[in-house]
């Protein structure tokens, strides 16, 4: 089943995502070989695909797991959480509709 990881980054933690960004970007690149992700990116903190020191609000991406509980657990492994990145971190299934 798909599933959303909705993620809220802490004020001023731009510098901590930057660091940990080549381990976040792996892991999703793993998902991605497996043919397990559907979309993946941050959430500008401004109206631009740059963003500069503005900086970001969070994260969001769709994959695919075996249950509610392994995807959570991926999140909870994720770089950006251990480099104090994220304020909170929601997880949600989600029903694929569009586009087939």
């Amino acid at each position: 089943m798909w599933y959303v990881i909705y993620s809220k980054d802490q004020p001023g933690s731009l510098s901590a995502r930057m660091e940990a960004r080549p381990a976040h970007v792996t892991r999703l690149e793993a998902l991605l070989q497996q043919g397990r992700l559907l979309l993946a990116g941050p959430r500008p903190a401004i109206d631009a695909e740059d963003p500069g020191p503005a900086g970001f609000l969070g994260s969001l991406v769709v994959a695919e797991f075996d249950s509610l509980a392994d995807a959570k657990d991926w999140a909870d492994a994720d770089p950006y959480v251990a480099a104090g990145v994220y304020e909170s971190v929601e997880v949600t299934p989600f029903k694929r509709v569009m586009p087939v």
